[in-house]
């Protein structure tokens, strides 16, 4: 009986010890100060060659490697454990044709904000082109067709998608091969509970590396400012104001309002619940990268359906492209500004609809919107050259977009969920549920489901009551 009583006893985290949030925005802030002060003396050859380049350099990309190393195989297991947890094909269909209408839609609605918004503040117009070296950007563009975009969606050699990361080639043949799992019945039982403990084992290493968000999201933002500094900025101000202005509208406003459209719960809790995930995908600039993260926040967080949040985050992560549709939009402007074309209302329409097209199939890696930004360029005529111009500060306007990218794809994971009921809101609405202190884990505390014992607990406390 005593030891009955000891195990029920709740294990009460420390008030001292800092949330993950926390910790990364305080990283996030140290790393931007730390990195503004080598910047101004990475002239020195071992301060750029041993810690810009080497210690940085090496926590930095290491740390986005162990991010890398969970995307595919968190993704295959969760996706075909999702599609088997649906459970119905036709639902399957219901919840997969939302999403991509979802995603298709918010990505046409934020070109469109941004294109405006870009018209009315008018950046680039007499910018000094001296100084700027466009060479080699002329054979940047990327020349396949949409249908060929379309038709290379699916895996001709699905063991070459496996290896090479190709996201919506996997997502496709995981996806079949669910369905296939399903219409087996009772024979395929081994298999997906072998897949379920898959997913379980992938959850857990997420837990695992998380426990060293903090150091690598330092390591990225020191890494980031050394390199680049504010000087970049200042002749690029109206253009980075207008990215800047375009994406907080399209973020605060845009995907606030269709989150409480489609769901009529409180944004302020959404945007509560996303804090860690943005900050974690400002620091890498990658959706594919921020996958377990935006995965474990829509699932444990925000109390959508596991099956529903392993299909829509990875589908969203691979064709949601918001905030790189708002750079091309805004990006488009300014170039147009600075080379003195006017594209006219057609050119703009088209810029629109090339961006919604290009970001179906495009890898959400760092620098990914640049690729995409040649097609449109090359579509309207425009000097492909004019993107040497804004190479500078891409990346670290690219880390403020793939936020924008994570919340879009958070919101229409709950959008999809609450319209087919698979989302609890009791835990939505509850501030604490899905939190956890990764100063208080202990890699032994941590059951099958790789979640904190203590968390576990504490979720049962709340039920009773």
């Amino acid at each position: 009986m005593a030891s009955t009583t000891e195990s029920q006893a709740p294990e009460t985290p420390s008030k001292n010890r800092m949330s993950l949030t926390t910790q990364i925005t305080i990283a996030l802030v140290a790393g931007a100060v730390v990195g503004s002060l080598l910047n101004s003396v990475a002239g020195i050859g071992w301060v750029n060659d041993h810690i810009i380049e080497g210690i940085l350099s090496l926590v930095a990309d290491g740390f986005v490697r162990l991010l890398q190393m969970l995307v595919v195989p968190l993704v295959v297991f969760s996706l075909i454990t999702g599609v088997a947890g649906i459970g119905d094909i036709k639902l399957l269909g219901r919840v997969g044709g939302k999403a991509f209408a979802l995603y298709v839609g918010t990505t046409a609605l934020a070109i469109t904000t941004a294109i405006l918004l870009a018209l009315v503040i008018g950046p680039g117009k007499g910018f000094d082109m001296s100084g700027v070296d466009t060479s080699g950007m002329e054979g940047a563009a990327n020349d396949e067709t949409f249908w060929e975009t379309l038709a290379s969606i699916i895996p001709g050699n699905p063991i070459a998608a496996f290896a090479e990361g190709d996201m919506l080639q996997i997502i496709f043949y995981v996806i079949i091969v669910g369905i296939a799992a399903l219409m087996l019945g009772e024979r395929s039982a081994g298999f997906l509970k072998a897949c379920e403990y898959m997913n379980e084992l992938m959850m857990k290493v997420v837990t695992i590396v998380m426990m060293f968000a903090p150091i690598g999201v330092f390591a990225l933002l020191t890494r980031a400012f050394a390199r680049e500094g504010y000087d970049l900025f200042v002749p690029l101000a109206s253009y980075v104001v207008t990215l800047v202005g375009a994406l907080f509208f399209h973020l605060f406003v845009t995907i606030l309002v269709l989150f409480w459209l489609f769901t009529r719960l409180s944004p302020t809790m959404f945007l509560r619940k996303m804090r860690a995930v943005q900050l974690f995908a400002f620091s890498t600039a990658s959706s594919n990268a921020t996958i377990p993260v935006t995965m474990r926040a829509v699932n444990q967080r925000m109390g959508v359906d596991r099956g529903v949040a392993s299909f829509t985050v990875p589908f969203g992560a691979t064709i949601n492209m918001d905030g790189t549709a708002i750079m091309q939009g805004v990006a488009t402007v300014f170039i147009a500004n600075v080379y003195g074309i006017d594209l006219g209302l057609g050119g703009y329409l088209t810029v629109i609809g090339m961006a919604v097209l290009a970001s179906i199939g495009t890898a959400g890696v760092p620098g990914v919107g640049l690729i995409m930004l040649t097609m449109v360029l090359n579509q309207v005529g425009l000097p492909v050259e004019g993107i040497a111009i804004i190479i500078g500060v891409d990346r670290l306007m690219d880390m403020i977009r793939t936020a924008v990218n994570v919340t879009g794809d958070a919101m229409v994971s709950t959008a999809v969920a609450k319209s087919e009921g698979e989302m609890d809101t009791d835990i939505f609405n509850d501030p604490t549920a899905g939190e956890f202190d990764i100063s208080d884990v202990d890699l032994d505390d941590l059951d099958d489901d790789g979640v904190p014992d203590a968390e576990e607990r504490a979720g049962a406390q709340r039920a009773r009551s």
